[in-house]
């Protein structure tokens, strides 16, 4: 279930960047959720410059990632905390842009509001066939 989206303004980072970014990103959010990396859904969200401000003012030259982490409801604050710092330490290393304009959030999800091949997390979790048959 683990799903990851990065917000940046277009046109401040390049392609190769962002390909690094939702590498690291993704590698590590299956590493500290114990998931298969096959699981791991990313994606880049590329915004116009004129569509985006930090501290109110309109971005020109000033990058301030903003990324979103979805996990299911019931992981433990300790590894939602880690997801939150490493994923900002990936975003530094890799855009080169200032710690304390990079802001996070995970966002818990209820399992019975996800689901896989139509199945929600709550019914896998509750029907051992079910869990096995759609697992991942």
């Amino acid at each position: 279930m683990p799903i990851l989206e990065v917000h940046l303004v277009e046109g401040m980072h390049t392609p190769a960047q962002h390909s690094e970014l939702l590498s690291a990103m993704s590698t590590r959010y299956a590493e500290l959720l114990g998931w298969p990396l096959d699981g791991v859904r990313a994606w880049v969200t590329l915004h116009r410059p004129e569509l985006w401000a930090t501290a109110g003012t309109p971005a020109s030259s000033r990058s301030a990632p903003y990324f979103t982490a979805m996990v299911l409801e019931g992981r433990p604050v300790e590894q939602r905390r880690r997801l939150l710092g490493d994923f900002t330490d990936i975003v530094v290393d890799v855009l080169g842009v200032d710690r304390r304009l990079v802001h996070g959030r995970i966002i818990p999800v209820h399992p019975d509001d996800w689901a896989t091949g139509g199945v929600s997390g709550g019914a896998r979790r509750g029907d051992p066939r079910t869990r096995l048959a759609t697992s991942g």
